[in-house]
């Protein structure tokens, strides 16, 4: 049975970047599990690509995630350079429909501004300042943010792995956790096909599958979760230029995980619509509405008796619900979304679907979304749960405030040196 100091579950962009900085701050064995045969299978590959800036996140009730957003551009541009990973900074406009959205971006503006960001890289333009840069956008105004842009999430987690590698982390693959035995000083982990290892500490950080291994762990067991795939359609070459930038526009319905569709540019040189919100059974129900039947009765069974089924009695969220099944079997109802703000846009004006990915946000007790991350302890173990957008952005600073916080409570003794790094712990500590 294989021994380690730190095993971290899941292997997508966050258990990575924590994976690199304990290697370069510390000598411990540490392992990163997935159930995948490689990193970065799921969300840290499928999502949109966007470089966020947190314009949009509450100065006070966000500080921490606001900041390491902020913090992160500038280390991901790093490892970006050094790797020759695509990185394209066009802007984005978050744009405003009516005089209540418009009230919306200036108090974004208000929480850029305390997040960071100066007048020169966030304003707010009006309508005729919008179509001056925009003409085929319509809107009622627009925060524009021009150090926003686009990348590709899954190279960046490739890289990071590949450095912690070269710092002796084992990566261990088509390792699906099981089970947990927890004893006083040591976790035993026990995988589907019964093999095992042991872990002094865990830090599960599994993405879609984060609330099922805390529950593994005897963890928030009032709370459930579900998942909604988010789809896109991509632009023929045609259309693709014209929009030169990211349009966001503001959430109608922020209780609720339903996004109206982008424009996103993204650094493969595509054009793309999306995402919807679609849901399904699991956070690998790419291409149908189930994976199985073992799953989805399984998922029906946790709805039913969990906190999940008070928003099924919810009118307006079944009403929502709807309309997002209807994007999802219907192009045109898609596009009639984005024509809200590029009315020139048509159907046919996009051919073939995009990359889908899946968001798995949680649900309390109570049975309302979770509008904040989780992070919680147990016995020996860590987990970071409904760790959702801007996640990729932020992963390299928020990982280094995780390794702060473990120093903190006396699970990490205080690093005194580190091995060569592509990133500055205590520069990016001092910043948070």
């Amino acid at each position: 049975m294989k021994k380690y100091d730190i095993a971290i579950i899941g292997g997508g962009v966050l258990g990575n970047t924590i994976s690199y900085w304990l290697s370069v701050l510390y000598d411990l064995k540490i392992c990163v599990i997935d159930k995948e045969h490689d990193v970065a299978i799921h969300a840290s590959t499928r999502n949109s690509g966007v470089i966020h800036y947190p314009f949009y996140l509450n100065s006070k009730l966000k500080k921490n995630f606001a900041r390491a957003a902020f913090l992160s551009h500038g280390m991901w541009k790093v490892l970006a350079e050094e790797k020759k990973i695509p990185w394209v900074q066009g802007g984005t406009i978050e744009i405003a429909l009516d005089e209540g959205q418009h009230e919306t971006l200036e108090k974004y503006m208000i929480w850029g501004k305390e997040n960071g960001l100066t007048e020169e890289e966030i304003s707010i333009l009006d309508h005729n300042e919008i179509k001056q840069k925009e003409p085929n956008v319509d809107c009622y105004s627009g925060l524009y943010c021009t150090k926003e842009g686009s990348t590709n999430y899954g190279l960046l987690t490739h890289a990071v792995k590949e450095l912690s590698k070269n710092n002796d982390v084992d990566f261990l693959f088509n390792c699906n956790v099981n089970d947990v035995i927890e004893s006083s000083d040591q976790n035993e982990i026990i995988f589907s096909d019964k093999s095992s290892l042991t872990a002094k500490f865990v830090i599960n950080c599994s993405g879609g599958n984060s609330l099922d291994i805390a529950k593994k762990f005897g963890l928030l067991e009032g709370y459930s979760d579900l998942h909604f795939r988010g789809e896109y359609w991509v632009a023929n070459t045609d259309i693709a230029d014209l929009v030169k930038t990211n349009i966001y526009t503001v959430p109608r319905y922020t209780e609720f995980p339903f996004l109206d569709p982008h424009w996103i540019k993204r650094a493969n040189g595509e054009t793309e619509i999306g995402p919807n919100a679609v849901p399904v059974d699991s956070p690998e129900s790419y291409d149908s509405f189930i994976k199985d039947i073992p799953t989805a009765l399984s998922k029906i069974t946790d709805i039913v008796t969990g906190s999940a089924k008070k928003l099924f009695v919810n009118p307006q969220f079944i009403s929502l619900l709807s309309k997002e099944f209807h994007s999802s079997i219907s192009k045109s109802a898609m596009v009639e979304r984005v024509k809200k703000f590029i009315p020139v846009v048509r159907s046919e004006n996009f051919p073939k679907r995009g990359t889908a990915g899946i968001r798995t946000p949680v649900i309390s007790p109570d049975g309302e979304f979770v509008s904040d991350m989780i992070e919680i302890f147990g016995k020996n173990s860590f987990h970071i749960v409904n760790y959702n957008t801007p996640g990729a952005t932020g992963a390299p600073a928020y990982s280094a405030f995780v390794i702060k916080r473990l120093e903190e409570n006396g699970i990490l003794d205080k690093s005194s040196k580190s091995k060569n790094s592509i990133w500055n712990f205590e520069n990016t500590i001092e910043q948070i």
